[in-house]
């Protein structure tokens, strides 16, 4: 069965000047690929280690990779067991993953949805299998996740109550599921010396942070509307109570001489977080407005240009 004509989120187009160069091997909510030209302009001149917690597809940090600017190491970390077992797959046996991929990507050609629906019944088992350890993701389990995210409806990883992945097939003529070029050179970025990848929440991950480190910060953004909200990567989700505790940490980060950028929506919360909070301008930190692409909403309608926050004390 032929997998119908695309309706869900396209890939952005490989331009002639990303050729060779990594680029994010999943399709992640929020992915920042499209925003790099204007998160660019607030890259520090110079800085010592760069953390990112909020991993998602790690666009930022292959970004830095490609330009060569990440000579003092990485911390890259996430909430999600599934991501990171999956980039440390990825990093520690490529060719295995490779191997897995060729194979879903020949299932998926012969049936389609079928094929995806047969295996997002095996992944959920093998997830539970292997508990909350990353480290103990297999590359066969890594390259279903990669496979379920090119073929599931629109690019989602999203989690049900019980902890199960439940998005539905997407609607793809043609899906790019096993990029092995790009897979190459993903493993090789996240091989770096000094590159280190942990299943970490966002404190306990920045708590080794000092005056120097450049920091991104990429949350589940406040959500637009009530019906706006999609946290739903983990469990746990992450709340308003999250984004006040995220706050705090990036005012008290800023203090400490570490240079900071931070995405999120332009919601009511977060403009009274950072554009109008005293402490956060106190500490040097202020907001900008940048156009951006949402691309995740159940009806394509609604999906477009958006006006998102850049906050930084990089000026």
């Amino acid at each position: 069965m032929k997998p119908r004509t695309t309706t869900d989120s396209a890939e952005p187009r490989i331009t002639a000047d990303e050729r060779g160069l990594a680029r994010p091997i999943l399709k992640w909510a929020g992915g920042k690929r499209q925003l790099l030209p204007a998160l660019r302009r607030y890259y520090p001149p110079d800085f010592q280690t760069y953390f990112e917690p909020f991993l998602g597809s790690a666009a930022v940090f292959l970004d830095l990779h490609n330009r060569r600017r990440l000579g003092r190491g990485a911390r890259l970390s996430d909430s999600s067991t599934d991501l990171i077992g999956c980039y440390v797959a990825v990093r520690d046996a490529v060719e295995e993953v490779i191997e897995e991929l060729e194979r879903l990507a020949d299932g998926h050609r012969d049936r389609g949805p079928a094929h995806y629906y047969e295996i997002r019944g095996r992944f959920n088992p093998m997830r539970r299998a292997i508990a909350e350890t990353a480290s103990q993701y297999p590359p066969a389990l890594a390259a279903m996740l990669i496979y379920l995210n090119r073929t599931g409806y629109n690019g989602l990883f999203r989690l049900n109550a019980r902890g199960d992945f439940n998005v539905p097939a997407g609607r793809y003529e043609r899906p790019v599921i096993c990029d092995a070029d790009n897979l190459r050179l993903v493993s090789t970025a996240l091989r770096q010396p000094g590159v280190h990848t942990e299943t970490a929440r966002f404190d306990d991950a920045l708590a080794g942070a000092r005056s120097g480190d450049f920091v991104y910060l990429d949350p589940p953004y406040a959500p637009l509307s009530r019906t706006a909200s999609f946290t739903s990567y983990t469990q746990g989700g992450f709340a308003a109570g999250d984004q006040a505790r995220l706050q705090a940490l990036v005012v008290g980060l800023a203090r400490r001489g570490c240079w900071m950028l931070l995405s999120n929506s332009t919601a009511p919360a977060i403009r009274r977080l950072y554009a109008d909070d005293r402490h956060a301008r106190d500490a040097g930190l202020r907001a900008f407005t940048v156009p951006a692409r949402r691309a995740i909403n159940s009806r394509a309608s609604r999906r477009g240009p958006v006006l998102e926050f850049v906050i930084t004390n990089i000026v």
